[in-house]
């Protein structure tokens, strides 16, 4: 297959100052949860993107020094040799298959509380910690403006050591750099405060210092927000950007355009669809004579050459579809459009930042498994037997199995309950905002279509007899779970009614499949995630008086990790929804839901004739419990796992991994002590200055 002529454009050449782009693909800077953590694991990751066509691969917000450290969210850091050794490694990783690397020098002023290092953070002025802690910045003065512009160039100068060809100036997201340019906060009355002339200057002199320090053979990049402050979606409030853009449009090599609104520049797919962006960039390229990339959750390359076409952007800029496939260019280029894993906009990747941990994402199994598990997204080791593997169950993590098993060359049989595939998929991309997620269904049962090793069967509920009748030589359950209708105490589970109440106990599963009530509905949240909200939603859109209860301080608490908590919020406010939050239920009566406070337990009655559970979940497990009970002295004739939901509930992403690791393990020899490798700094390559504290080398 070849690439459709339309597409052409993508994969044109395009120049960055002293170096040129091989196309218009340009990962932009994201982060991780590996930083300078796991800089093999990183260094893994960036390489499988430049492998897969990506024409530019940044890495992460990068400190440049130790006064600003994020812990405990890790990001990469250019404080000194070693970090410049463990640059290189993923620098290497992108330059071996032609791409360029792209460094986000960063300084977090207000929003760093530096909890490992234990410097003071510096910014504009001394202001609150903008993360919630309970620090606050020191005052720069023109000394300390000196002192960072130091920072700040021989941090780009390790940058080009490293090997980095694109160095950014980052002056947004409400850093250190933008604050200078904010008026509201710059009231400094000296040269760098005040006017708008001012407030620019210290981007013109990074942006200048920069250049002369690199820019024989490094690209400088600024990353700017194209509005002011965040207004309603769509409509945005330019203010003095543009005069502001204007003034230092042609200075850098490359402008990297963002918004003001994070929550909606990073929006998840419920409230934010593809090339969100574009009402907010009309006026950018029209200013400059340089390249412009922006992002926009880009899946369909239609809508990529369109935002070419009309003069939006130069380079396609991505981070989250790029997680979700590193090989979108690569299957644009060869005309191979159904195999593109599209992003579902779960911001799955963006919770493991902010937990702390390594990326991971609900399409791409594979994603931040590089270096550790040595898994490559589209590349598998063929089988090693003629077995025949049977998987019950066709949901996320059944459907992976069968798909990662049929690409290594198994003989393959899905049996599926019902008649449609996807099971939880299915059914949760039905609810209000979440057709994006029927995405994980669609990629898997399309190439299982092509996989002529791979047998469907649909509306095959299975049996014991059933299972041992079809003579497998390895069986899978993964059969999901289904919502319990009690409360968790964090020990054990409560009913919450009882008598004729009790048929008025419904849970997510009961809305899904049509149960729909009528009359005052209360929407009880132990879960956090995302599912109270849209039942909630759900029911509103039906007429229904609803109140979604929590124990927890705030609504959908767990989204706060995938940047849409005050998004969920605010929707349900504006459709009605009444909120009860740090209220647990008590009891339920049919008539009234009785709620006591966390704290006090002071009691309030709430008028209800339903209430919905949206609290955990009871694994589907009976076949396989069946099975077990039915191996007798001799054992089964076939090997038996649990995967997914039946084996341990969870997110979509965790089910979809646990098919993938199924099939990947098959009939392979495994050390069960130590599943993956460990990478961390190794702890024998110490530099031994004497007083001087560094990290080892990353080897």
């Amino acid at each position: 297959m070849s690439r459709d002529p339309r597409h052409d454009i993508l994969f044109e050449p395009v120049r960055i100052g002293p170096v040129t782009a091989p196309n218009r693909f340009y990962q932009v800077p994201h982060c991780t949860g590996m930083g300078w953590l796991r800089p093999r694991t990183l260094a893994a990751m960036r390489g499988v993107k430049a492998e897969g066509g990506w024409g530019v691969v940044c890495t992460e917000y990068t400190s440049i020094h130790p006064s600003s450290d994020d812990l405990p969210h890790p990001s990469a850091s250019l404080w000194d040799d070693s970090d410049v050794r463990a640059h290189a490694l993923m620098t290497d990783a992108v330059h071996e298959h032609g791409a360029l690397a792209g460094v986000e020098l960063w300084y977090g002023g207000a929003r760093t509380a530096n909890m490992m290092t234990r410097l003071p953070s510096m910014d504009v002025q001394s202001a609150p910690n903008l993360a919630g802690h309970p620090y606050q910045t020191r005052a720069m003065d023109k000394a300390d403006i000196r002192t960072f512009r130091h920072w700040h160039r021989r941090a780009a100068l390790r940058a080009r050591e490293a090997g980095f060809d694109i160095v950014y100036v980052y002056a947004t997201h409400g850093y250190l750099v933008s604050n200078f340019l904010n008026p509201r906060i710059n009231t400094r009355g000296d040269e760098y405060g005040g006017s708008l002339e001012n407030r620019v200057r210290l981007v013109r002199e990074l942006i200048e210092e920069t250049k002369e320090a690199v820019g024989d053979r490094c690209a400088v990049a600024v990353r700017f927000s194209a509005d002011e402050v965040a207004g309603e979606d769509g409509t945005p409030i330019w203010g003095e950007r543009r005069e502001m853009f204007a003034m230092l449009a042609d200075l850098p090599d490359l402008w990297d355009i963002n918004i003001a609104d994070y929550s909606l520049e990073m929006g998840v797919s419920r409230f934010v669809k593809e090339a969100a962006l574009e009402p907010y960039m009309a006026w950018v390229k029209s200013v400059t004579s340089k390249p412009v990339v922006t992002v926009g959750r880009f899946t369909s390359p239609d809508t990529m050459v369109g935002q070419i076409r009309r003069g939006i952007t130069d380079f396609i800029g991505a981070a989250r579809p790029s997680i979700a496939d590193p090989f979108l260019p690569r299957k644009i280029e060869e005309g191979r459009l159904s195999a593109i894993r599209e992003c579902i906009g779960c911001n799955i990747c963006y919770s493991g930042d902010s937990l702390g941990v390594p990326i991971r994402c609900t399409q791409n199994p594979t994603m931040g498994e590089e270096w550790r598990r040595g898994w490559h997204p589209e590349v598998i080791p063929a089988r090693t037997s003629e077995a025949r593997v049977l998987i019950v169950g066709a949901g996320p993590a059944g459907l992976e199995a069968a798909r990662a098993l049929g690409a290594r060359g198994y003989e393959v049989m899905l049996a599926e309950a019902t008649r449609d595939l996807g099971g939880r998929v299915t059914r949760e991309a039905a609810l209000p905002g979440m057709r994006e997620y029927i995405r994980v269904r669609d990629y898997r049962e399309q190439q299982l279509i092509d996989m002529p090793n791979v047998g469907i069967f649909r509306e095959s509920r299975l049996t014991v007899q059933d299972v041992q009748d079809v003579g497998a030589d390895h069986v899978a359950i993964a059969t999901g779970a289904r919502w319990r209708p009690e409360r968790f105490d964090e020990q054990v589970y409560l009913p919450i009614a009882t008598g004729e109440a009790v048929a008025r106990v419904l849970t997510p599963d009961d809305i899904m499949e049509g149960r729909l009530p009528e009359g005052p509905t209360l929407v009880f949240d132990g879960d956090g995630y995302y599912m109270g909200g849209v039942i909630a939603e759900r029911l509103r859109a039906e007429g229904l008086e609803v109140t979604l209860c929590t124990p927890d301080d705030s609504v959908s608490r767990w989204t706060v990790n995938t940047a849409e908590r005050w998004r969920v919020r605010n929707h349900l406010m504006r459709l009605g929804v009444g909120i009860e939050t740090a209220q647990s239920l008590a009891g339920f009566d049919g008539r009234e839901a009785r709620l006591e406070c966390v704290y006090s337990g002071r009691e309030k009655i709430i008028p209800a004739v339903n209430v919905v559970m949206v609290t955990a979940r009871r694994p589907e497990d009976a076949l396989y419990q069946a099975l077990l009970a039915e191996a007798g002295a001799d054992g089964l004739p076939f090997t038996l796992a649990r995967i997914g939901d039946c084996e341990a509930p969870a997110i979509i992403a965790a089910a979809v991994h646990a098919g993938h690791r199924y099939a990947r393990e098959l009939d392979a020899v495994l050390d069960i002590d130590l599943p993956l490798r460990h990478d961390r700094i190794d702890v024998g390559a110490e530099a031994t200055a004497p007083g001087l504290w560094t990290r080892g080398a990353a080897e």
